[in-house]
């Protein structure tokens, strides 16, 4: 059966706790649709070595290294990506539009503006519930925090901005 949706490489921005992975699955739900989850290929593949921010960056950098090429072949035989990454820097974000654009496909970053205190008091109830491969301080959320950066205009994507 062909493909009659465009295949679109799906992209999470937003704050820990901000419903990035929640968005992630709805999504993957329509057809033709890959829904790749790094917190779950981080604890597989690392789990036991990701103790600091820094080991974070370090893994999550391999391992879009490792499936990069992988993506942009998804892409290519039309099969739509919802990368449950966190794009929340504009390095990260121009990895994936490159990602799009190698595979000659659109993208669509998503961005969730919601606030600290609903992040914080999500991520209190999902580290109650255990059901996420990795449990996050209000310390942790608070030094990821610094580091997100809003998308702009200039960095020349397709965003859907959820409030």
């Amino acid at each position: 059966m062909k493909n009659h949706l465009p295949t679109v490489l799906h992209l999470m921005c937003g704050k820990a706790g901000s419903g990035k992975s929640t968005l992630a699955h709805s999504l993957a739900q329509q057809p033709q649709t890959l829904l790749l989850v790094e917190d779950s290929w981080l604890k597989t593949l690392y789990g036991q070595q990701m103790a600091t921010l820094q080991d974070y960056v370090h893994y999550s950098a391999r391992l879009r290294e490792a499936l990069s090429e992988h993506v942009v072949q998804l892409l290519g035989h039309g099969l739509s990506v919802v990368l449950d990454f966190p794009m929340n820097t504009p390095d990260r974000r121009l990895w994936a539009r490159q990602l799009a654009e190698l595979a000659g496909v659109g993208h669509c970053l998503h961005f969730i503006d919601v606030s600290d205190a609903l992040c914080k008091s999500r991520i209190k109830l999902r580290n109650e519930q255990g059901d996420h491969p990795f449990t996050l301080s209000e310390e942790a959320f608070d030094l990821l925090t610094q580091y997100f950066v809003v998308p702009t205009e200039e960095e020349r994507l397709t965003i859907v901005r959820y409030a």
